[in-house]
């Protein structure tokens, strides 16, 4: 006998099964549920590596056209603090795939721990970047029109301003990204810590976990694009 969509979409406690309440009503599966999620998130980071994308290659036509400058900004760039968020990254990602094994083996105070150690890294990540914003401001500088460093070799050329430009609206808009994830890991661990995750529902995490390794990958970019080459 066929098995029509209604069949399908039939409530499981009518044949003594039991109904997880994780699972929307337009999923047949949690497999269907969890493969559809997983999808539209790859396809959310796709956006978000187009967008990306668009500025590498706008800061490489700028330098291009400014290189003298952009090798002489680059040199106001403190190398360490640089490598130490790259580490404080690369920790993070551990945790995070910590985090995900844990929630599929039904060890929600790992799961909420190693959410919460990944939320510290990204705090020590923000800390270190505040701290390298602050220089910045005090030395003046600053993107565009606000740019008002003395010193420089060519006087009065705009490549300076145009790489901290770029500086600025890459490294801010990759830490606002950075902000966001702590937000979401944060309220994950919260709910981790509650027992709410298992090895039949863990999607959110690992949907986080997708985005935050996004996050990750991007400054493995970003940290020799700014920091080391020249």
């Amino acid at each position: 006998m066929s098995t029509t969509t209604a069949d399908l979409h039939q409530d499981p406690h009518e044949h003594g099964g039991e109904h997880d309440p994780h699972q929307q009503h337009h999923f047949t599966t949690m497999e269907q549920q969890f493969d559809t999620s997983k999808i539209g998130m790859w396809l959310f980071l796709v956006t978000e590596v187009l967008t990306f994308g668009g500025l590498f290659a706008g800061f490489g036509l700028m330098q291009h056209k400014y290189p003298r400058e952009f090798v002489e900004a680059h040199e106001e760039l403190q190398r360490w603090a640089g490598a130490t968020n790259t580490m404080v990254l690369l920790i993070s990602s551990f945790t995070m795939v910590m985090a995900v094994l844990s929630a599929r083996t039904n060890q929600a105070k790992k799961t909420a721990m190693y959410l919460w150690l990944t939320v510290g890294c990204a705090g020590i990540f923000m800390c270190i970047k505040a701290y390298e914003y602050t220089h910045k401001f005090e030395e003046g500088l600053l993107p565009g029109i606000y740019y008002s460093h003395h010193g420089d070799l060519i006087a009065g050329s705009h490549g300076y301003a145009t790489f901290f430009s770029f500086y600025f609206m890459m490294t801010g808009l990759h830490g606002l990204h950075v902000l966001i994830g702590m937000i979401l890991l944060s309220w994950l661990a919260i709910r981790a810590r509650r027992g709410e995750f298992s090895d039949k529902y863990y999607t959110p995490v690992d949907l986080v976990g997708l985005f935050w390794h996004l996050v990750d990958m991007i400054w493995i970019y970003l940290f020799p694009l700014y920091y080391l080459i020249r």
